[in-house]
């Protein structure tokens, strides 16, 4: 399958953009630069409008897949990472089955594949939201044309958070003009002796819970970033004593898993929404999904729809229950089947140690993948359910962003303060210090 692929894909190749790889070695105050750089390009085109958009104050049917897909309406940024992730997904589906098998020197092709792949869906993506009428009738619309995916999540999500927080935007509100705000809402409420309860609490507007609530996940999940389990490993040439330690996380997981998902959720529900506006009448689309003014109100969409608080929750158990055992199962399942496909399973650890001739003092090497899989695949699966409970809790909670959003921001901070710190480490030994 390899051969036909690259047969197919030969012609193409010269259009794919690609970086090569450095030759010397980069320093680190170069990278931090470039990276910086970059997300000031995808801040801006955050902001840029697209040429032709005469309004976009509508309902937009993918509010809640916003902060996980980097995206902001009528820009430049409107798609965001979406086709990035969905060829990444599909590809990955793909070698995981062993549809396509790829051997290291068809790496490159590979990657190839899945960019052409991601440009070929960002153009059909593109054309199906302009002729879905989510920009309005096409007649009226003007002529226009509408990767650090991880780094660009958390920029969105802290820029929404930020924004939220400290927002001097005012609005007409039932107590007259308000903040939009939380903390300038509050501080405003406290000068002018207003309902402090107000700032709490305010449903329309962010509010201080809701900051509150982003700031306690937050803390909770850079405190389950540093859960390891230490696993003795020893050369099976060493007499004696010598031995070192392995380190496996417990809170086992990575961006990719939480993005599929995502991107699964999203697709389902621009399809779902696509066939209902068209063929509502038929009771598998009904089946997958009904909607109201842009909102899920039945079917499979609404059943994967987070309830919008605790009291939404009580009020409709049934739906709450599915819910959360949707987001459990699906957070664990991804989470485990990612490891297998990614190199990071039980067997290819065994391998890579029995490559490096370690072993596990007290156990056979032949029983080493056995071993092994007790620690991470538990893992896997623990820590994919304790992020589905997390990303429930945030959303109940009202956390600005969504949980999902707020896990991929937090795992890509953290995941980003762990490589400058080895990029630290490493230049210091580098210069002899």
């Amino acid at each position: 399958m390899a051969g036909v692929l690259q047969h197919m894909m030969k012609p193409f190749l010269g259009l794919v953009p690609e970086i090569k790889t450095s030759q010397k070695k980069v320093p680190l105050r170069e990278k931090v630069i470039y990276t910086m750089i970059t997300l000031f390009v995808f801040l801006v085109c955050s902001q840029l409008p697209l040429y032709g958009i005469h309004s976009t104050t509508g309902v937009d049917p993918f509010y809640w897949m916003r902060a996980i897909l980097a995206s902001s309406r009528g820009t430049v940024m409107e798609l965001g990472i979406g086709p990035i992730v969905t060829s990444g997904l599909v590809m990955q589906l793909l070698t995981g089955s062993k549809i396509i098998q790829v051997n290291k020197e068809d790496q490159a092709l590979l990657n190839a594949t899945q960019k052409l792949l991601g440009i070929v869906i960002a153009i059909g993506q593109a054309m199906l939201y302009v002729l879905s009428g989510m920009y309005g009738p096409v007649s009226q619309l003007g002529y226009g044309l509408g990767s650090g995916i991880s780094l660009f999540i958390a920029t969105n999500l802290c820029e929404s958070v930020i924004w939220k927080a400290f927002s001097p935007v005012t609005f007409r509100g039932r107590f007259g003009m308000e903040f939009e705000g939380a903390v300038i809402s509050l501080f405003h409420n406290l000068i002018t002796k207003s309902s402090i309860r107000q700032a709490f609490f305010r449903q329309n507007l962010p509010n201080v819970t809701n900051l509150l609530a982003t700031v306690l996940i937050f803390l909770i999940l850079n405190y389950f970033q540093g859960f390891r389990v230490v696993l003795p490993v020893k050369s099976k040439n060493s007499r004696g004593g010598g031995s070192s330690n392995y380190p496996i996380k417990l809170f086992y997981t990575s961006n990719m898993p939480i993005i599929l998902q995502s991107a699964l959720v999203s697709n389902l529900y621009f399809i779902s929404q696509l066939l209902y506006k068209n063929f509502s009448g038929n009771i598998l689309v009904n089946l997958l999904g009904q909607w109201r003014d842009s909102v899920p109100v039945g079917g499979l969409a609404y059943l994967i729809t987070s309830p919008s608080s605790f009291a939404d929750m009580a009020a409709h158990p049934c739906h709450a229950l599915f819910y959360i055992v949707f987001m459990l199962s699906a957070c664990a399942f991804f989470s485990k089947t990612w490891i297998e496909i990614s190199g990071s399973s039980a067997k290819d650890v065994a391998k890579q140690l029995k490559e490096q001739q370690l072993v596990m003092p007290g156990h056979r090497e032949s029983n080493l993948e056995k071993e092994l899989n007790r620690y991470i695949g538990t893992s896997a699966a623990f820590g994919g359910m304790c992020i589905g409970a997390l990303t429930v809790l945030a959303d109940l909670m009202g956390a600005i962003g969504s949980g999902t959003g707020i896990l991929l921001a937090v795992s890509t901070i953290y995941q980003c303060f762990e490589a400058f710190d080895k990029e630290k480490t490493r230049e210091l030994g580098y210069f002899g210090f």
